[in-house]
């Protein structure tokens, strides 16, 4: 059982309770912090999601990118194009399909990705050690399982 009695009570307040108020206002509390890491690093956060998704996939299609980076794909397609002139990804044409782009990391890139996922792991597991009880072995499954939930498409195994 979770242990809950840190939780505030329901006040019948509607936003202070909200499901989508708190899952958005935990991510905000949480990442603002990494965030300013990444900023320190010279990146934007959709820059830093792309990178971070293409070490775990490296050669993703934009498709792909823009759903795991949660950015829409045009406005994904201009963030690669600024990344390519920076050396930190490159652009190849898909040898199954010329029509289809795929973003690989570059060295630059890579180096860099694998040393900010490093960080932002180091960064979580902090943040899972103020967690009381079970609540942080039970967080990210419980996630996981509502995003498939809500769209299998995106849901991952963790």
């Amino acid at each position: 059982m979770t242990d809950t009695t840190d939780a505030p009570a329901d006040t019948g307040e509607f936003v202070a309770n909200y499901l989508l108020y708190l899952m958005a206002a935990a991510s905000d509390a949480a990442s603002g912090q990494f965030h300013a890491r990444v900023r320190a690093e010279g990146l934007r956060v959709p820059e830093w999601r792309v990178l971070a998704c293409l070490h775990d996939r490296d050669g993703s299609m934009i498709t792909q990118l823009a759903r795991f980076a949660l950015v829409e794909q045009s406005r994904l397609t201009r963030i690669i194009i600024q990344m390519d002139e920076r050396g930190l990804v490159s652009r190849r044409g898909d040898p199954a399909d010329r029509r289809r782009v795929r973003v690989y990391l570059t060295p630059q890139g890579r180096t860099l990705a694998a040393r900010l996922v490093r960080e932002a792991r180091e960064h979580e597991s902090k943040l899972l050690q103020r967690l009381k009880g079970s609540d942080a072995a039970h967080l990210k499954p419980a996630l996981h399982a509502l995003i498939r939930t809500l769209d299998p498409e995106t849901g991952t195994e963790g």
